[in-house]
């Protein structure tokens, strides 16, 4: 006989959301589902139930996931809505945003006042880990309550348990810092490459065979050549995660100039309205700065 599967309760249904519910429902799982803006929900009405709050959409599951853009969302929907109070004794919490990691620890606090569980598991992956059902997902909980939450995550991408509540959010930040320091060092690498007369596609093809390939290089490196910055993750949040790494960085005593730098880019960069462009937008911010353009028009000397 197959085992029943968990009824998830999905709050958050947006670039990240979309994608990870859709792998949820062709899966099988029994859904409800809801988001702030409602219009977002109906693509999934005709296979899940679409509810009117957080509090409807958690009173009956047994996972409820949320996948917002920050801290202070998923406290309003989480706790301010009552949602953490409606969760009925045993259910599970799955946080996969992006938020502090005192928050989860606090949030995780109030999950067991309810006897629920709870686990901090932000991803990283993008819209197109999403969609292909390849996240990372970084798991921060109790080994118990991670090991309810794999067949969950087994549908979404790859786990890897990294500690106790709150060492998902450590390790997100620690993704997020290679991440936007990188997508700094590809621009400055192909405009530099372009400005001398190289062709930065070539450019880009070449290291990608060497120790600088990364999939920064590959993919964002690519974006920037394309000059297609529709955002598979917005400029904005990348920002709202620099932030998060400093202030983690200042509460541990820690400088960390490389993320200080970066976050003033893209702080610079949504300030000249590039908040929805995608974080490898950043080479938009690098030629204001330098009033150019990243292109080729074929090399400066000839033989």
């Amino acid at each position: 006989m197959t085992e029943k599967l968990p009824r998830i309760a999905f709050l958050g249904i947006g670039l990240m959301g979309a994608p990870m519910t859709r792998n949820l429902l062709n899966s099988g799982f029994p859904m409800t589902v809801w988001n702030r803006t409602a219009s977002k929900c109906e693509p999934f009405a005709s296979e899940a139930r679409v509810a009117e709050s957080p509090v409807d959409a958690v009173r009956t599951a047994d996972v409820v996931i949320t996948m917002l853009e920050n801290s202070d969302v998923v406290e309003q929907v989480l706790v301010a809505s009552g949602a953490m109070a409606a969760l009925k004794p045993g259910a599970l919490v799955i946080d996969m945003s992006s938020i502090q990691p005192s928050v989860a620890r606090r949030h995780a606090a109030l999950a067991m006042e309810q006897g629920a569980g709870y686990v901090d598991a932000p991803v990283s992956g993008g819209t197109l880990g999403a969609q292909e059902a390849r996240l990372s997902i970084m798991a921060g909980g109790t080994e118990e309550d991670v090991s309810r939450a794999l067949p969950v995550f087994e549908v979404l991408g790859k786990c890897t348990r990294i500690g106790p509540v709150g060492a998902g959010q450590l390790a997100k930040l620690a993704n997020q810092a290679i991440v936007g320091i990188t997508i700094g060092a590809v621009s400055e690498a192909l405009l530099l490459a372009a400005k001398g007369g190289a062709d930065p596609a070539a450019v880009r093809e070449a290291l990608m065979g060497g120790f600088a390939g990364s999939r920064i290089l590959e993919l964002h490196g690519q974006r920037m050549i394309d000059r297609d910055f529709a955002p598979g993750a917005p400029a904005r949040i990348q920002l709202k995660d620099m932030r998060m790494i400093l202030d983690e960085a200042r509460a541990e005593g820690l400088t960390l100039p490389l993320s200080q730098q970066v976050h003033n880019e893209y702080l610079s960069l949504v300030a000249n309205g590039h908040s929805d462009a995608d974080h490898s937008g950043l080479l938009l911010e690098l030629e204001h700065i330098n009033r150019t353009r990243l292109g080729f028009a074929g090399p400066r000397y000839k033989e």
